[in-house]
């Protein structure tokens, strides 16, 4: 087990005025399982880098002081396990049992310990491969689950956790927390950030919610802060369980369809699907890990081209054929992964960017920034790095990269992801009003509150073969 004690930590990043999180005094003893709260921006994932000794002295400024059992975190690392919202970032070899075992060969792990170690691992998150299965053939959620089980195999005594289950189906959900709940037997200190507060309230025993201006906001058992502060904490924008979220039909029928997929596949990563999406229409696409939604979304943004069937787009032809700017005006895409297609230092370079290609007069650009920098909460952010930003900023400025060529149709992949609740409600509300303006919507998640607040139409993927 390890302890933590913070006392007056602050964290500011190269360039930004504003800081990351500041202010935090803490103690988490030994053994303590620990649900990390509060609104997108509070600096929830900053901390639990400082916690891994991940934040070095000379990619920003910090104060106050961060120990693992008494020790600066740079020199507690073999005693830290995290995983981070990206898994991505995580997964170094081809191979996933190699990926698993890569962590315990740097660890010095005797030989004949090293693969019942990983197997163990696998199991325990729900691994549902072979050990030779290519770590680039995983799915979002697959590789979310991959690098759970590298980290759970090196048996760390502080385990944190950024948003674990944030891109996993309900089943895989609940295999990350039964593996989370599995590892108090290692008498784990555990940290997790994780905007499903109701299914991760049993693996818990303390809340701690940041005040995004700094310091800790509140302090106790999830009864206590719950019963005390839910409806403020509700409307800073904690997701507290119990509280309904709105829903928005749409005012008027869909109207022509904008792009058509049938019979579309993708080899080894998609079998056959027909589907459309309609003017005036949100479609949720929705199914297990590893189904092919993120494939089938590559395939109706027009950025990968099947390997069998036909997609046609309005206003004509087949997306992926089309040239970068007419794609670009007619169909905006989210990635899973925000930072995929972010390609300039500052945020409001990064909204620039399309209607300048486009040829837009320099007024214009500037009147478009300007607006979605303000409707997606983003003002503030503008100067920054959009790699410095912490999830749900980062999926907002993904979303609004989008929305700034005006597309008539919009692909997003998991758009809200990493999203507090009230960041949540405002998405959503965007999305709602541009499908009753005529623009088409087409969703990728496993966010079920979205489905219910937001789709007119679902289209599920079955299983992956």
């Amino acid at each position: 087990m390890a302890e933590v004690t913070l006392r007056g930590f602050g964290w500011r990043h190269a360039g930004r005025r504003a800081w990351a999180v500041r202010g935090v005094d803490l103690r988490i003893a030994h053994g303590e399982r620990v649900l990390l709260l509060g609104p997108s921006g509070a600096g929830k994932s900053t901390l639990l880098a400082a916690l891994a000794g991940l934040l070095p002295e000379d990619s920003g400024e910090s104060e106050g002081s961060v120990e693992i059992d008494g020790l600066e975190p740079s020199k507690a690392r073999e005693r830290v396990g995290i995983v981070f919202q990206d898994p991505q970032t995580q997964l170094v070899m081809a191979r996933s049992g190699d990926d698993v075992a890569f962590g315990l060969e740097n660890r010095s792990v005797p030989a004949e310990e090293i693969w019942p170690r990983v197997i163990e691992a696998l199991e325990r998150v729900g691994f549902p491969y072979p050990l030779d299965r290519p770590t680039a053939a995983l799915s979002g959620g697959e590789q979310q689950r991959l690098a759970l089980a590298g980290i759970l195999a090196l048996r760390p005594g502080l385990l944190l956790l950024d948003e674990p289950t944030a891109n996993l189906d309900p089943a895989g959900g609940a295999l990350i927390r039964t593996a989370i709940a599995r590892s108090h037997d290692a008498d784990t200190t555990l940290v997790l950030v994780e905007h499903r507060v109701a299914e991760a309230l049993p693996l818990v025993d303390r809340v701690i919610v940041l005040e995004p201006g700094g310091g800790v906001r509140a302090d106790g058992t999830p009864s206590a802060v719950f019963a005390d502060l839910g409806d403020r904490l509700a409307e800073q924008g904690v997701w507290v369980p119990g509280r309904p979220l709105p829903t928005h039909r749409a005012v008027s029928p869909p109207a022509d369809s904008l792009v058509r997929a049938e019979a579309v596949t993708v080899r080894q990563r998609l079998p056959a699907v027909s589907v459309s999406a309609r003017a005036g229409e949100a479609l949720a696409v929705t199914g297990p890990n590893g189904a092919g939604k993120s494939t089938l979304a590559l395939l109706l943004g027009g950025l990968l081209a099947p390997t069998s069937g036909r997609i046609d787009a309005a206003p004509g032809g087949a997306p992926h054929r089309w040239r970068a700017a007419a794609l670009t005006q007619r169909i905006g895409s989210v990635f899973q992964a925000p930072e995929h297609q972010f390609v300039t230092s500052r945020v409001a370079d990064e909204l620039a960017l399309g209607p300048r290609r486009l040829g837009r007069s320099a007024a214009s650009v500037s009147a478009t920034v300007d607006e979605l920098l303000e409707r997606l909460r983003l003002t503030r952010l503008a100067g920054a790095n959009p790699y410095t930003l912490s999830g749900g900023e980062a999926r907002r400025l993904s979303v609004a990269t989008a929305l700034a060529t005006a597309p008539r149709l919009l692909v997003l992949d998991e758009p809200t992801f990493g999203q507090d609740r009230r960041t949540w409600i405002e998405l959503v509300e965007l999305l709602a009003r541009l499908r009753d303006d005529g623009h088409g919507i087409i969703a990728v998640t496993h966010d079920d509150d979205f489905v219910t607040a937001l789709a007119d139409t679902t289209f599920a993927l079955g299983p992956a073969s």
